[in-house]
């Protein structure tokens, strides 16, 4: 595994499957009362420029639970919010912290802070991507399903950095990944030039229920992305039959199962029928954000530690 968690194209087959293992580990232990300190005396800065439930709680406390400290810091909270080059605040910050994890808009600015500072750097969310998120959604998957191979996963929504990740993560692990959205909003180009290197593996329509035709997952998110509010009411109309409802689930396998990053608008992309009827893979999955996320901060931060 490389240095820093950038973006899901940073991640082999091999690096996805040795952070899921561990993943589970951590899951099995945590579960058992099993504890262990293995980020003692380390600090995570948990940079912040767009909020989150789920990131925050979830790092945080997985930092709690590894033996070390986490520190947030919004853009309030630092001198970057007032002009200050990120590429002196990666030299700034790695001075004071063993990692950062940045959640933000511009996946420049991750990469930016990678190129200038010393110390792992995990992305948090950008625009174009959300690796850890994903890293959770294919943890759930295999705890569900029991392998990869074989599976045909199907994205019903807008092209966004979920997208992205889902693509990207669902084709190194060997899925097949049908993704259907609007024309005006597909994945972006440097993800779909990925995917044509995969073949008859990967598919992308504006059929819905052709996309989900035999999908042993489902996977959807909000049409409007935090920072694109404004634009909520011309999405719905652009995403109008691209609801995960009854003719999207009898169009998959009779054992699909149903995923969703949250927060849900339901009624949107998703019936409330069809949430509550999968919520207990929902919830895992959002569970599962702690896990993964603990297993890649062993990874990039351990040796540190050593």
């Amino acid at each position: 595994m490389k240095k820093h968690l950038l973006k899901m194209s940073d991640l082999s087959r091999e690096d996805i499957t040795n952070i899921l293992n561990l993943a589970d580990q951590l899951k099995y232990e945590r579960a058992h009362g099993i504890t262990h300190h293995r980020l003692a005396g380390q600090t995570l800065g948990m940079i912040f420029q767009k909020s989150s439930t789920r990131t925050r709680v979830s790092f945080e406390t997985g930092m709690y639970q590894l033996g070390g400290n986490a520190l947030f810091l919004s853009s309030r909270d630092l001198q970057i919010g007032r002009g200050e080059p990120v590429q002196d605040t990666a030299r700034v910050l790695s001075r004071y912290l063993d990692g950062i994890m940045i959640r933000t808009f511009e996946q420049k600015e991750v990469e930016d802070l990678a190129s200038y500072g010393s110390i792992p750097i995990i992305n948090g969310l950008t625009d174009y991507c959300h690796p850890c998120q994903v890293l959770a959604d294919l943890m759930t998957v295999r705890e569900y399903k029991g392998q990869f191979d074989g599976l045909k996963m199907a994205y019903i929504g807008d092209g966004n950095n979920m997208a992205n990740s889902l693509i990207v993560g669902g084709l190194t692990v060997g899925m097949k990944v049908s993704i259907a959205c609007p024309d005006d909003y597909r994945p972006h180009p440097d993800v779909l030039a990925f995917a044509k290197g995969y073949g008859d593996s990967f598919s992308i329509t504006n059929k819905p229920v052709e996309a989900a035709a035999g999908a042993d997952v489902l996977f959807t998110d909000v049409w409007a992305s935090m920072g694109q509010e404004g634009e909520a009411e011309i999405r719905k109309k652009a995403f109008e039959g691209y609801c995960i409802d009854d003719s999207i689930i009898e169009a998959a396998n009779p054992e699909v199962m149903v995923q969703h990053c949250l927060p849900a608008h339901r009624g949107e992309e998703i019936t409330e029928k069809v949430f509550e009827a999968h919520a207990a893979e929902i919830f895992d999955e959002a569970e599962n954000r702690l896990h993964a996320q603990k297993a890649v901060l062993v990874k990039l931060m351990e040796k540190q530690a050593q």
